[in-house]
């Protein structure tokens, strides 16, 4: 598995596979051939139907000069988030190359040996993770800080959700794009409940989710929790507990890491690409990396941690991904507050069960949502020509 700084990137939404993937893309073919002056980019699959939406085509023309970008609706591609960079030097040709985003902000160069960056966790499912915990004797951070020095970064990456938080709360503007969509985060969090099922601090929650995922619907600076998509999940939860329970900053760092892992292993032999996998894969996974967090505030105790994060994905299973208009914005910031709650239910569960009789694995959990999203229709990842997105009309009229 690859360094928490992999998983854990600083970027502009309101996509990581969408905007951070293909601006990557753009700096790799950039520094690779910098003689070029002018470009085409063909957007495929998923891209190509949501990327004006995702404001793929926006991010490529902010980090490349002089440059065509085309949505290819026609050509047929294997992986759902592919495209081609052709570069020239005073339109004579140069090179081209071929990329796939796979989510969380990553591209692999098609015809090259993948992932670039070094494996330094040898462990590469939950099942070793927690024998290398029990040979050791140590915990899930203890197991991170062994492998690499990271604190300091995941001080920046806290710092970007508190940011992110109070932008998000004071922001008034509507979201961009034809759907209009006025900031709710304010108004819930300002609003007055008086309702037996429903307290206050749920509200606050609510108003957290809100208020990051409306951030990075308008392009703001978020930290991938695995993905854009979902990055209201963990940080609301991270600071609503820091509200609720007075949390400090060596509590929350520990925490990260342990929700790092969760999604690192995910990541590693499933997928946290909504274009892949369906949003089971975006808000399921950011669902089981926050209860994994909020259970490690309690206990160390690993299975707990992993029972916690196992129950998150389990009933996120199937979710899919199909935004109105090929905007991160309905369903998406709706189902980051979902997220967040569901993150709490599942740790209120996780406590009252029995966790070492547990006949699903957290592993198990994550293979059947590969093999689950793998099975989903085209139509139902991210593609915006099915589910909800078929059946709700941008200009506001439900079908």
């Amino acid at each position: 598995m690859k360094s928490l700084k992999e998983l854990y990137k600083i970027g502009n939404g309101p996509s990581s596979s969408h905007t951070m993937g293909p601006k990557n893309a753009c700096l790799i073919f950039t520094k690779s051939y910098p003689n070029c002056n002018n470009y085409k980019v063909y957007l495929y699959g998923s891209l190509a139907l949501t990327g004006k939406g995702h404001l793929t085509d926006y991010i490529i023309k902010k980090t490349l000069k002089n440059v065509e970008v085309i949505f290819d609706l026609k050509t047929e591609v294997t992986f759902p988030n592919t495209m081609r960079i052709d570069g020239y030097h005073n339109n004579e040709f140069i090179a081209s190359l071929s990329f796939n985003s796979v989510g969380g902000g990553i591209v692999n160069i098609l015809g090259e040996k993948q992932d670039k960056a070094l494996d330094i966790y040898n462990e590469k499912s939950f099942k070793e993770v927690i024998n290398y915990l029990k040979e050791n004797n140590i915990d899930l951070s203890l197991y991170v800080d062994r492998h690499e020095d990271i604190d300091e970064y995941l001080k920046e990456v806290i710092k970007t959700f508190e940011n992110c938080l109070e932008n998000g709360l004071n922001n008034k503007n509507n979201l961009p794009g034809k759907l209009n969509l006025t900031r709710k985060a304010k108004l819930i969090l300002d609003s007055e409940i008086n309702n037996i099922l429903f307290t206050n601090d749920e509200k606050t929650l609510i108003a957290y989710a809100y208020a990051i995922a409306e951030e990075n619907a308008s392009g703001g600076v978020v930290v991938t929790t695995p993905t854009c998509g979902s990055a209201g999940v963990l940080p609301s939860v991270l600071l609503y507990m820091r509200k609720l329970y007075k949390t400090n900053l060596e509590t929350e760092i520990k925490g990260l890491k342990v929700a790092g892992v969760i999604g690192n292993i995910i990541k590693q032999n499933a997928s946290i690409s909504g274009a892949y996998a369906g949003c089971q894969a975006e808000i399921g996974v950011a669902c089981a990396m926050a209860s994994s967090y909020v259970m490690s505030l309690f206990t160390n105790d690993i299975y707990k941690i992993e029972r916690a994060a196992e129950i998150a994905l389990e009933h996120h299973l199937g979710l899919t991904c199909d935004p109105v208009g090929g905007y991160v914005q309905i369903p998406c910031i709706e189902r980051n507050a979902v997220g967040a709650l569901r993150a709490l239910e599942s740790v209120k569960l996780a406590l009252v069960l029995e966790t070492k009789e547990a006949k699903i694995s957290f592993d198990t959990i994550a293979k059947t949502m590969l093999e689950t999203g793998v099975s989903l229709p085209r139509e139902l990842k991210e593609t915006s020509i099915g589910g909800l997105a078929k059946e709700y009309d941008i200009n506001g009229k439900n079908k």
